[in-house]
Order: structure tokens, then sequence, then C-alpha cells
């Protein structure tokens, strides 16, 4: 009796075996790979508009730093989920890449230690929250309003609509004046007059120049400084206090006010006078000489004369 059939059947057995095998794992993979697919068009999108619903949220709530911060959170959180989401539909193992990402990381943090710096910068700027944006700071003779407050650095647009780029470490290690920090500010106006006035009626009447502007507040209330005796004036300060939307306002407003006041008033202003000299090598010029016992004339002089 024959035994060769069986041999071959087993052989046809094990093929058939190994594509219901190699057919499986392929169909394995393209669904892996479809739902990879999906969890990225679906994900990322989705992603996006909740980070922006967040920040819309947040801002609403809050303020729009806290809403810029939130945005930021959405977003970076979900996308590390899609991402961790669809290496694992893909069949990748995130101990390896976890391990590398860790030698990279630390590559990485030798080779760009100022970023690093800038990145922890930033993170002690959201905490203290020495400004929020939209606020109006000045750093390093740069002046502008607060429009983002990023991971590496803070971007400023200036009075001129430009863009001013600080990095974060520049500003936590620099001294940086918040001017709209809170509601209301002084509008501080320096003036000199001359040594014949009488500083009692200069005070009074910088007091009633503040009270009659609309725009300055009456409490706190207006206050003068006599600052000193200057060279060739006496020297005041006139303080008054209005709110940031009126600051500018006020300040145009009471330098008017009072040149118009010290006009009408008769008020002297000083200012230095300079004398022009004339060398002996150049022509002679003219002078008008005006007094209360002589008319006006003019007198050609040689400067090589006597006086």
């Amino acid at each position: 009796m024959s035994m060769a059939p069986v041999p071959v059947l087993a052989l046809a057995l094990q093929d058939a075996e190994t594509g219901a095998v190699s057919t499986m794992l392929e169909s394995a993979a393209v669904g892996s790979t479809l739902r990879a697919l999906v969890l990225v068009l679906v994900g990322v999108p989705l992603v996006l508009v909740a980070g922006r619903g967040a920040r819309a949220w947040m801002t609403s709530r809050m303020h729009p730093q806290a809403g810029l911060v939130a945005g930021k959170l959405v977003l970076y959180g979900g996308l590390t989920i899609v991402a961790v989401s669809t290496l694992r539909e893909l069949g990748f193992s995130l101990a390896p890449l976890l391990g590398a990402a860790g030698v990279l990381g630390i590559a990485l943090g030798f080779a760009s230690q100022t970023s690093v710096s800038n990145v922890i910068s930033g993170l002690f700027l959201i905490a203290e929250q020495p400004f929020i944006v939209d606020d109006l700071i000045e750093v390093g003779g740069v002046t502008g309003r607060v429009i983002s407050i990023d991971t590496l650095s803070v971007q400023l647009r200036t009075f001129d609509n430009r863009m001013v780029r600080i990095p974060n470490e520049t500003l936590v290690k620099s001294q940086m004046i918040n001017i709209t920090r809170f509601p209301v500010r002084r509008v501080d106006i320096r003036i000199g007059v001359a040594y014949k006035e009488d500083a009692s009626r200069i005070r009074e009447m910088l007091l009633d120049i503040a009270d009659k502007n609309p725009t300055c507040l009456m409490e706190p209330a207006p206050v003068v400084v006599f600052e000193g005796f200057g060279e060739s004036s006496l020297n005041f300060m006139l303080g008054a206090w209005t709110t940031q939307a009126n600051f500018l306002k006020l300040k145009n407003g009471l330098q008017e006010d009072v040149k118009a006041r010290f006009d009408a008033e008769g008020v002297e202003i000083p200012f230095p006078h300079r004398t022009l000299y004339v060398g002996t090598e150049s022509d002679a010029f003219t002078v008008r000489v005006v007094g209360d016992s002589a008319s006006p004339e003019e007198v050609s002089r040689d400067p090589d004369s006597a006086p």
C-alpha cells in the first residue's frame, strides 16, 4: 500500500494556512493604516477647533493671556494624544521612542542652552504674570503693546505699528515697566517760570487749570510741586490723574491750557538765549537796538572796532 500522497496533502494544507495568515496580516495592516489615517484627518482638525474654542472661552471669562495659555495647552495636549494614538495604530512601540527622545533631549539641551533658558523664563513669566496680553510695557527703551507671549519670546507692537520680538530671558533679567498695570495714571507736566513771578500765584493757577480740565480726575486730586530753583527759572511740576484711555488727551490738553493761561496772565516762561560771535575775518553784522529812551535804529558795527 502506497503512502506518497500524505506528504503532498500536508504541504498543501501548510501552504493554505500560510496564505490565510498572510491575507489576515495584510488585512490587519490595511485596517491599522486606515484607522491611523482617520485619526490624523479627524483628530487634527478637532484639536485645532478645540484649541481656538478654549482660547476664546478663557479670554471671555478671564483675560487674553489666560485664553492664550489655555489654547496652547489644549492644542499641544491634543496633538500629542493624536500622535501617540497614530503610532500605536501603526504598530510602533512607545518604549524605544521614549528612550530615544530622552537621549535626544539631553543632546539638544546641551546644544541649545539659550532656547532652554528662554523656555524656562517663559514659564516664569506665565506663572508670575508681570504683564498680560494687551498690556503696554517698556523694555530696554522699546515701548509697545503685548500681542503674544510665546514659548521662546514675547512679541510687542509699537506705536508706529512695528513688531518687536524680545526673548523671554531678556525680560526676566532686565528691568521691565508695565505702563498699563493699573487703571489710572498720573500725567506730570514740568514748567519753568521767570524768577520775577510769584510762586504762590503760579501754584494756584496750575491747580485751577487742572480743575477745569474735564479729563482730569478729582480723586486722586491734582498736585503742584515746587521742585526748586533752576539756572534761569523757578521749576514746578503739575501732576494730574486720569484713566488709561485719556492719558494722551489729558497730557496734550494740560500743556495747551498752561501755555494759553500763561500768555493771558502775562507769565513769562524763560528760555535760553544765544549770543552770536563773528570773528575778525567775517563781515560786519547788523545790530538792532531798542530802548525806552531811544527809538529803534539800525547800527552797522565793525567787529574790529572798540565797543
